[in-house]
């Protein structure tokens, strides 16, 4: 199996390119620069991998939540590339992606959502299989519930937890481990997305959407002002 992936929903981009026990990878930018790489890295992923955009077996791409410039950039290209070639595309939830990245356990993900929020969601990855113990959500870095059941079993990664109201939680001493340097890849959206692949789980290049989570978007200048952000 083929598979290309793209993953522009986190402050790095990445795109990879999986190929039968192989995983090629280019990574790099800032948020506002992915747009400038991602095209140059899939060509680049492809000639390094001897093959052509046609070999490929599925596009996966990293669907959110997440930054909302970023979904739309992975989706864009995402479609791009199906439309012209008619290959399946593979809508990988990020939080999924970024928990699969951290092997097998229980995974509190939280990530940075901006205007004062965190995404989050917690899930179980065994076997190479991610199971999910609850629905995305959006909230207040220091709402954060905690994750079900014992809590030393369970532990919690993203960028979310660099956050202050995120690490003044009284119960996030309790978990076995904190990492909140983890980001979402695309290597892990590959890795993932081929066995949703395997599974049938594709969308039609014409439906394919991001998953914001949040009906809003972005601030106002006025409420970035009212947060201390600049106009």
């Amino acid at each position: 199996m083929k598979l290309l992936a793209l993953e522009t929903s986190a402050e790095t981009a990445s795109v990879a390119l999986l190929t039968g026990g192989h995983l090629l990878h280019r990574e790099g930018g800032t948020p506002g620069t992915h747009a400038c790489f991602v095209l140059g890295w899939v060509e680049a992923l492809l000639a390094e991998a001897g093959c052509s955009l046609n070999d490929v077996d599925g596009i996966a791409f990293s669907a959110g939540p997440g930054s909302f410039t970023g979904l739309r950039l992975a989706v864009s290209v995402a479609q791009g590339l199906a439309v012209a070639t008619g290959i399946p595309l593979i809508a990988v939830p990020t939080l999924e992606a970024l928990a699969y990245g951290r092997g097998d356990g229980l995974h509190l993900c939280c990530m940075d959502a901006r205007m004062s929020e965190v995404y989050s969601q917690a899930c179980e990855v065994s076997g190479g299989t991610v199971i999910v113990r609850g629905e995305a959500r959006v909230g207040a870095p220091g709402a954060l519930p905690p994750p079900p059941g014992e809590l030393s079993a369970w532990q919690a990664c993203g960028s979310g937890f660099a956050l202050p109201d995120a690490q003044a939680l009284p119960w996030l001493q309790a978990l076995a481990a904190v990492d909140a340097s983890a980001a979402p890849h695309a290597r892990d959206v590959a890795r993932l997305g081929a066995r949703m692949l395997d599974a049938g789980r594709t969308v039609d290049a014409a439906l394919a959407a991001p998953l914001y989570v949040r009906d809003k978007v972005a601030q106002t200048t006025a409420e970035r002002l009212a947060a201390g952000g600049r106009a």
